[in-house]
């Protein structure tokens, strides 16, 4: 074992770390040994979270759906990273019943970023494929800024890039296939004012 090896902090160390953490802050662990930080996302973020999460209400168990766990921000372990998604979830079929754990070690059946220009670059670099290399089917990114959904698929270890809808697109995109209102994501433009 290497000396550099040997110095750098165990999993255990670094989440104890993370708990320590001010409240409203949010630690991850992306890459070995670096705990990355992040505050609360602003208002065009937090829109497209809340928007997405009433459109897949019908799946979501917690929302007296069907077929579904999703959750909100929720701590996934993957091996010895760490991520938090904006949007996860669980298809019922293959966990019954979500754990009562945290982090949590069960594989997500999907993954949702909400892209913020902090950390829009740690999202695509680090997250994605994190995501895709650990067998998590489907992953989104959403862009509020560009007003666009891109949808992934992991295909050996990899995401491959399956469907991208814009502005106020309609589809039924995977893994729900059931119609959403990609527009209704985007915090409404605001007027500009007029000069007295």
């Amino acid at each position: 074992m290497s000396q550099a090896a040997s110095l750098s902090p165990s999993f255990d160390e670094l989440y104890a770390q993370i708990e320590a953490l001010p409240r409203g802050v949010t630690g991850e662990i992306l890459e070995p040994g670096v705990i990355r930080t992040m505050s609360r996302p602003a208002k065009p973020h937090r829109w497209a979270a809340k928007r997405i999460l009433l459109g897949l209400g019908e799946k979501d168990i917690g929302s007296g759906g069907t077929g579904w766990w999703i959750e909100v921000e929720t701590e996934v372990r993957f091996g010895e990273r760490l991520a938090v998604p904006d949007l996860s979830g669980w298809r019922v079929e293959r966990v019954p019943e979500l754990p009562n754990e945290n982090p949590l070690t069960v594989m997500p059946d999907w993954c949702c970023g909400v892209l913020s220009p902090g950390t829009a670059r740690d999202d695509k670099r680090l997250k994605l494929p994190l995501y895709a290399a650990s067998g998590v089917p489907w992953i989104w990114l959403v862009d509020p800024a560009l007003r666009l959904l891109e949808i992934y698929e992991t295909m050996k270890g990899r995401p491959a890039l399956a469907m991208t809808l814009a502005e106020d697109e309609k589809a039924a995109p995977p893994p729900f296939d059931i119609p959403l209102e990609v527009g209704s994501w985007w915090l409404p433009a605001v007027p500009p004012t007029k000069p007295r």
